[in-house]
């Protein structure tokens, strides 16, 4: 009986153990990706059945408060008093014509624009970002999905001589935190694509965007061997660093430019956008507009403390497809400080008062986070939440790409 007991406890071990080293496998994810430049993060069995559990529950909260089940709201619904557009008063007609590649839900198309560019055409891999803009703006030219928006499959020479400016943001996970900084080993590196698209189309300038990550010097060599060196025979490139609070758009959200110009003249009096606003004490004394906070934005009751929003997160840079736009504890602490919940973001700012958070913070809603980010409120979204969040967290805020289409347009035209 004894050898027979010590048996089954081997067996029992032996069990467990093999149980145990399965739960610690690396295995795929089951959900299909549906954007080109998502990149799935490596996890167990384990750590994805504690996410299942996760989304399950949510899943299930949010289904019995939209149905009348959850707790009573607490919040009314906001009226916000951020109006992106008095940041991008529609300048005149330039005679100038726009290019855009990398197009994602349009903050670069939207600011140029409202900059008075002609819109030549747009290319966007992403079907439903391709989507937004054309529902947005029926009358223009957009070229979406994994062919036609693929701007690897373009012979750009057709544009030649039929657009003065190109601008674009090459995806920014090669460079970013969320994208492991793998540069130029990684696939999703398009750099050369629009250096590529430069160079066969001979614009008169340039604007390319991307996290400002890319100005640091872990990626000097490759912005000299992949952006500067391959342009620098034909034009004359400037990088900047520019703030988009500085600009009047409730968030910390740093972005870098490069802008280029042909004609070294021109390059000579292109001046770089000098901040509009402030936040808190900075540049009261130089005359610059304040930049709302994050709570009077939203149009929130005043709880005594107001601050600009964290750095707004894309659902589909990181390594799974969420409905958050967390970026790093700090941004949780931050949201915690604002009685902001950024979890759970609703499609609807009325789905997002029934869906009470479970500390009883306000809730985001899509059209919240469009706000933060400088979209206007009518900007025409395609797509499942995660997917929106993606575009909008994606984007070059539009009123920080009109101060540079802008900055643009003075250089060309004077």
């Amino acid at each position: 009986m004894h050898d027979h007991a010590a048996g089954q406890g081997n067996l029992f071990e032996h069990t467990a153990q093999a149980a145990t080293e399965e739960e610690d496998v690396v295995v795929p994810s089951r959900i299909p990706s549906t954007s080109p430049f998502h990149q799935p993060r490596a996890l167990t069995a384990s750590e994805r059945e504690r996410f299942r559990r996760i989304a399950q529950e949510s899943r299930k909260a949010r289904q019995s408060a939209l149905s009348g089940e959850g707790p009573d709201p607490i919040h009314e619904i906001n009226k916000p008093r951020f109006d992106p557009m008095k940041l991008m008063a529609q300048r005149p007609a330039t005679g100038l014509r726009s290019l855009s590649l990398f197009s994602g839900g349009g903050g670069l198309d939207l600011g140029f624009e409202r900059a008075g560019f002609e819109h030549a055409a747009s290319y966007e891999i992403m079907e439903e970002a391709a989507q937004t803009l054309q529902k947005a703006r029926p009358e223009w030219q957009v070229h979406g999905g994994a062919e036609a928006g693929d701007v690897r499959n373009v012979d750009f020479r057709q544009w030649r001589g039929q657009v003065d400016v190109i601008h674009g943001g090459p995806p920014c996970q090669p460079f970013s935190n969320a994208g492991r900084q793998r540069g130029h080993l990684d696939e999703r590196d398009m750099w050369p694509e629009f250096v590529r698209a430069v160079r066969q189309i001979k614009p008169v300038a340039f604007v390319g965007e991307n996290v400002p990550a890319l100005g640091s010097s872990k990626f000097s060599e490759y912005v000299s061997e992949n952006i500067i060196d391959p342009l620098s025979g034909q034009y004359h490139v400037t990088p900047i660093i520019l703030q988009a609070s500085d600009f009047g758009v409730p968030q910390v959200r740093k972005r870098i430019f490069f802008v280029g110009f042909r004609n070294k003249r021109v390059a000579n009096r292109w001046c770089p956008p000098r901040p509009t606003h402030h936040w808190g004490d900075a540049m009261i004394d130089q005359g610059s507009d304040r930049c709302m906070g994050l709570r009077e934005a939203l149009g929130l009751p005043d709880i005594g403390v107001d601050d600009l929003s964290p750095t707004i997160r894309s659902s589909l840079t990181g390594p799974r497809h969420t409905t958050s736009i967390l970026n790093s504890v700090a941004a949780q602490r931050k949201f915690e400080s604002l009685e902001i919940w950024p979890n759970g973001v609703a499609a609807s700012r009325e789905q997002a008062r029934a869906f009470v958070a479970k500390n009883g913070h306000f809730r985001l809603s899509v059209p919240d986070v469009g706000l933060i980010q400088g979209f206007p409120e009518d900007w025409p979204f395609v797509g499942a939440t995660y997917m929106v969040l993606g575009q909008i967290g994606n984007a070059v805020p539009p009123p920080l790409a009109y101060i540079v289409a802008c900055s643009v347009a003075d250089a060309l035209l004077k």
